[in-house]
């Protein structure tokens, strides 16, 4: 079974057009009031002091705009964004290459800052407090420390495991937003949007239907809609109706309640082969052949959020209506399995 399937938040290779698509300014961002909002503010603020703007941290499932957020931001304040990750930053001389080729009003994006180690996050402390840089120059008796001026940059973090931030980093930003799922009417506007950046046709109920299978991420919007045009251009006359947005979907996959192939793999193990759970994480990914971190991060809030799967205490459990949108038939003991679990 494949790593990441259609429907997984991540990024595939298949998104490197990605790009192409990413709204370039604030009010081309579609959704996410509330955190626009308080940026749109903080941007006026430091444009009007002639100031950088803030440390961002960003956090929220894969697949929501955080990147995007980021390029929007260098964007509205003329500087260039220089991206990274924190995995890529292994060792302390990493961070200061980077932070040493920063200019004035530049935009430091690390994805994945969850991951940074700690000997590198603790050399990002002072250039994020004072802009300042420590560097330990020699070894042995004769080593010695030089503090290094940086130009003032803005830091922007971005996790999907905001728990997973030290205190000391988290309380360094000044502002540290969520990006939350998309209701299917902002998902139309952006499948709307995508469409007309790649030239595809699409009438609003064929939007409509790719909104509501997508998950609530705009990233598996646009992969849907990519999966759709293809379909449309080579079973029907390229119009992207409703009738061929359903058919569409259907031919790769992913059903009427937006779950793909490896949805129902998950589903159909803990059902069929431990009856219903409840069953350990470690289990269920080796059952249907995926590892358990993607399971955790790509699938199952989606399952959780639409009630066909629970985590407790004891393990994965499986709800009344996965039963039945899998078309099993529930024990009947699961009402009151449930009942004491909730």
């Amino acid at each position: 079974m494949r790593e990441d399937g259609l429907l997984a938040g991540s990024a595939l290779e298949e998104d490197q057009t990605e790009a192409s698509l990413r709204p370039k300014r604030m009010e081309d961002f579609v959704g996410q009031d509330p955190l626009k909002d308080r940026l749109g503010i903080m941007i006026e603020a430091a444009k009007s002091r002639s100031e950088t703007l803030d440390h961002v941290l960003l956090s929220g499932p894969p697949g929501l705009g955080k990147t995007t957020m980021a390029v929007i931001l260098a964007n509205e304040m003329e500087g260039q964004l220089r991206l990274t990750s924190g995995p890529a930053l292994e060792r302390p001389g990493d961070l200061a290459g980077e932070l040493t080729n920063l200019s004035e009003g530049d935009v430091f994006f690390i994805d994945e800052v969850h991951r940074l180690p700690r000997q590198v996050e603790e050399v990002l402390y002072s250039a994020m407090e004072d802009f300042k840089l420590d560097i330990m120059v020699g070894k042995g008796p004769s080593a010695r420390s030089i503090r290094l001026d940086l130009p003032r940059f803005t830091l922007i973090g971005a996790t999907t495991r905001l728990g997973k931030i030290s205190s000391p980093l988290r309380d360094r930003f000044g502002e540290v937003g969520r990006l939350d799922y998309y209701p299917p009417e902002d998902l139309g506007l952006i499948v709307v949007r995508s469409a007309s950046i790649l030239g595809v046709q699409i009438d609003e109920a064929g939007a409509a239907i790719i909104a509501s299978r997508s998950r609530g991420t705009p990233r598996i919007a646009n992969r849907l809609l990519r999966r759709v045009r293809d379909f449309s251009t080579v079973r029907s006359d390229g119009l992207i109706t409703a009738e061929t947005a359903r058919e569409g979907l259907l031919a790769f996959e992913v059903d009427e309640a937006g779950l793909d192939e490896v949805d129902r793999a998950i589903l159909e193990a803990v059902i069929d082969k431990f009856g219903g759970g409840p069953v350990g994480l470690s289990t269920v990914a080796i059952a249907v052949g995926e590892e358990p971190e993607t399971i955790e991060d790509a699938y199952e809030p989606f399952l959780i959020q639409k009630g066909l799967l629970q985590r407790t205490p004891r393990g994965r459990v499986v709800t009344a209506a996965a039963y039945e949108h899998m078309q099993r038939i529930p024990p009947a003991r699961l009402n009151h399995q449930q009942t004491l679990l909730d």
